[in-house]
């Protein structure tokens, strides 16, 4: 018989468990189905991530209680619990949008990367040692740096996938260096141990100077000023599919290790480090907006949108509260389900048409009314327009600035969101008013498409309309924290 001790320590991995699991299906069905039967592989990445989802949701939840278990290697709580959920429903989103795509969907190796790369997001979200954690970095990242250079007769996909790797292996060598500083300075890996090893220094320069070296690979990973640089040329080269991932979950996965290390590890520096993300987080989305306002390419332009977004997150992250780290969170929901239907929809005209620039998508209301919808709603939800997701993800950021006695950095992102409501406005200008000599040719939508498309949209609706049950998810994610 399972002791209570054992059980505990199974559902803390029961997710990534059945991960393991699907991805040997992936590659039994892979290696024994025929070429033209293995769009099939699509469907069964989808069906096991969302049956993974179910199965989390009926047997894996967390208790009141925060649990440390597997060595202490491993932190059991909502906080954790809440972000797996996201990256599942993400991954499962993404197996759909990518299935339909010529030398991409039809390939076992493209879903068994993807189910590697949410395997370590899970594991990034719930890690509670500094060994863990890098190797949950390293179990994520690897795989999504073969994802984006995946399309290789393509030469930006292969410069992307090439871009990512090269940054990303500097970032993550100055984290390890960070890492091995922090285990110098206190004998200890385990994060919930690390504060009081800081307690005894009275010298502060070099727990500061560890700090620094870790907020580069965590800044890398989340896209903030000034770690953002790789994002546009890898947003555009990687398959559309990928992108909208990689902008998503692996943007969560980062934030959500960066609200556990900053508020756990580094208690006693709460005003240095809100003060510092305070300013990054005016610096990222200032320039992810001005230069999102000079891009022709519809994939450039969510990039630097996307640097952007990452600015108005952290300002709940600079916040340093319950209410902030809530905001945060139900921001990451928000903006996973809005990203992920602009990118499936920008996925499917780039197909039909061959481009990604912003002005092939004129007459694109006469050729997809159900496309350009996805687009209307996806793009004012990205502004923060109501009754959208986006809208009160932005107000619940603002709202917990203000209540932290920061009115002075609410005011600032809400300047920055009237600059990205331009910008979405202009691509929707040319999708409703500008015309074309195709718009009477109709834009084939696989129904893989549609289904996908469809649960992001309502969810974009959903999520802004009724909140209150999401919001309480979140919160109770926020309490793990204090």
């Amino acid at each position: 018989m399972i002791s209570t001790f054992d059980l505990t320590m199974i559902k803390a991995i029961l997710p990534e468990i059945f991960l393991v699991l699907l991805g040997i299906i992936i590659v039994i069905v892979d290696l024994t189905t025929k070429e033209e039967q293995k769009g099939v592989l699509g469907w069964i990445s989808a069906a096991g991530l969302f049956f993974i989802i179910i199965i989390s949701l009926l047997f894996a939840l967390p208790g009141d209680q925060s649990i440390s278990t597997w060595g202490g290697m491993i932190r059991y709580d909502w906080l954790s619990f809440v972000f797996m959920i996201l990256f599942l429903f993400g991954a499962g989103i993404t197996s759909l949008l990518a299935m339909d795509i010529p030398n991409l969907g039809r390939r076992g190796e493209l879903y068994l990367l993807l189910l590697a790369s949410t395997l370590g997001m899970c594991l990034m979200a719930s890690s509670a040692d500094l060994v863990m954690l890098y190797l949950a970095i390293e179990t994520t990242s690897i795989p999504m740096y073969i994802l984006a250079g995946f399309m290789t007769q393509e030469k930006k996909s292969t410069e992307a996938g090439f871009k990512y790797l090269l940054f990303g292996a500097l970032t993550s060598a100055i984290l390890l260096y960070g890492f091995s500083l922090i285990y110098g300075f206190t004998g200890t890996t385990n994060i919930y141990s690390l504060a009081e090893g800081f307690s005894k220094y009275t010298n502060s320069l070099p727990i500061i100077g560890a700090f620094l070296l870790v907020l580069v690979g965590f800044g890398f990973k989340v896209a903030v000023f000034p770690f953002h640089f790789w994002a546009p040329d890898v947003y555009e080269g990687a398959p559309t599919p990928i992108t909208g991932f990689l902008s998503t979950a692996s943007k969560a996965a980062g934030f959500a290790v960066l609200i556990r290390f900053l508020i756990i590890v580094y208690p006693e520096y709460t005003q240095l480090w809100s003060a510092l993300l305070a300013a990054l987080a005016v610096a990222t989305m200032t320039l992810g907006n001005l230069m999102a306002l000079t891009q022709k390419n519809m994939k450039r332009m969510l990039a630097y949108s996307s640097i952007a977004h990452a600015g108005y997150i952290t300002i709940g992250v600079v916040a340093a509260s319950q209410e902030g780290f809530s905001a945060v969170i139900f921001y990451l929901i928000a903006y996973l389900l809005t990203n992920l239907a602009v990118f499936g929809a920008v996925s499917v005209i780039s197909r039909t048409t061959g481009s990604d620039e912003i002005s092939s998508y004129a007459g694109l209301s006469r050729r997809a009314p159900g496309i350009s919808l996805v687009l209307l709603v996806g793009l004012l939800s990205l502004a923060g327009m109501p009754p959208l997701g986006g809208f009160i993800a932005k107000f619940l950021i603002f709202a917990s600035a203000v209540n932290a006695g920061m009115i002075w950095l609410a005011v600032i992102g809400v300047l920055n969101s009237i600059i990205g409501l331009y910008y979405y406005l202009i691509v929707l200008k040319v999708i409703y008013l500008y015309r074309s000599d195709d718009e009477n040719s109709p834009l084939p939508i696989p129904k893989a498409y549609v289904l996908a498309l469809f649960i992001l949209t309502f969810g974009i609706i959903l999520v802004g309309t009724i909140f209150a049950p999401w919001f309480s998810w979140v919160t109770q994610a926020a309490a793990a924290m204090f």
